[in-house]
């Protein structure tokens, strides 16, 4: 059946992800909704802050223009439908043309992802993720309270990912997590030339790739591998981007070093991580968001 989503990266995003809720979701959190709906309703001439995921929702709608849609943003949230009001009016606010949204008054909100076709769901609630990702969709856990990006590169949209877990599956972290250090690096030695499965971000890699590719003078992509690997382990995780037929721009093979100051210097709008040691530590610097997967991340 044709959808109009077809052919379009769509990002599914909740309210809290969008936008700096925290204030509002500590009320919500006590259980009673409609003290949140009213307060929510009280604010609503009120723009809420940019959140976390601000910079990249808005630098990915910029791949819109006149001649094609090429990115849908749909806010999936718990919310209800009278504080989505003050979602769609924040939206608004700042330009960002978003259209459509789905709010299910506190009822887990994922399974709407399958008919919209979404390639990335973010939002703050790791159940929520986690059910998303059991379903096939890459999906993170926002971290609400993380630096927001860098305005650098306002014609740029920067991601960073890991790799096991994260871009590839999870079968080399089995063998660190179960045999070592060692153990994982004569694995990988041995497999060198056999591409690693895809991990649950594979998919929105894949649709990147697409979009990079389709172009605009505005905006481009730039993307980052930062991984945990070290030589020799480093050529199965080139080999298998390049069996993909996918470019990354930096690959940052860090044997172990904290990750968080190596991010600030890229300056992603996102980043993905499947531990949350290595979550943590990016979001010192920079938005960053858990990938609730794999045998060291779920």
């Amino acid at each position: 059946m044709h959808s109009p989503l077809n052919g379009r990266l769509v990002v599914a995003i909740s309210s809290r992800a969008l936008f700096d809720f925290e204030a509002e979701n500590r009320v919500f959190e006590q259980g009673d909704d409609r003290a949140y709906m009213q307060l929510q309703l009280q604010r609503l001439d009120e723009p809420a802050a940019p959140g976390v995921a601000f910079s990249l929702v808005h630098k990915l709608l910029r791949f819109n223009d006149a001649q094609a849609q090429r990115v849908e943003v749909v806010i999936l949230s718990r919310n209800d439908p009278v504080s989505g009001m003050r979602v769609f009016r924040s939206a608004k606010h700042y330009g960002l043309p978003i259209q459509r949204g789905v709010f299910t008054r506190g009822a887990p909100p994922w399974r709407y992802l399958r008919p919209l076709r979404a390639n990335l769901f973010l939002s703050a609630n790791l159940e929520d993720v986690r059910a998303a990702l059991q379903a096939g969709f890459p999906a993170a856990q926002v971290y609400p309270h993380a630096p927001r990006a860098s305005d650098a590169h306002p014609h740029e949209v920067r991601i960073a990912f890991d790799g096991d877990a994260v871009l590839f599956s999870d079968e080399a972290e089995r063998v660190y997590q179960t045999e070592g250090l060692d153990a994982f690096q004569a694995h990988e030695s041995a497999k060198a030339t056999q591409p690693l499965p895809g991990g649950p971000f594979k998919p929105l890699l894949q649709a990147l790739h697409r979009l990079q590719q389709e172009g605009t003078e505005a905006m481009r992509i730039r993307t980052a591998l930062v991984t945990a690997r070290s030589a020799p382990a480093h050529e199965r995780a080139i080999r298998t981007l390049m069996d993909w037929r996918i470019e990354v721009d930096e690959a940052l093979f860090l044997g172990g070093l904290p990750k968080g100051e190596f991010l600030r210097e890229f300056e992603p709008d996102f980043f993905f991580d499947d531990q949350t040691r290595h979550v943590h530590s990016a979001a010192e610097h920079v938005p960053a968001g858990h990938v609730a997967a794999g045998v060291a991340g779920s």
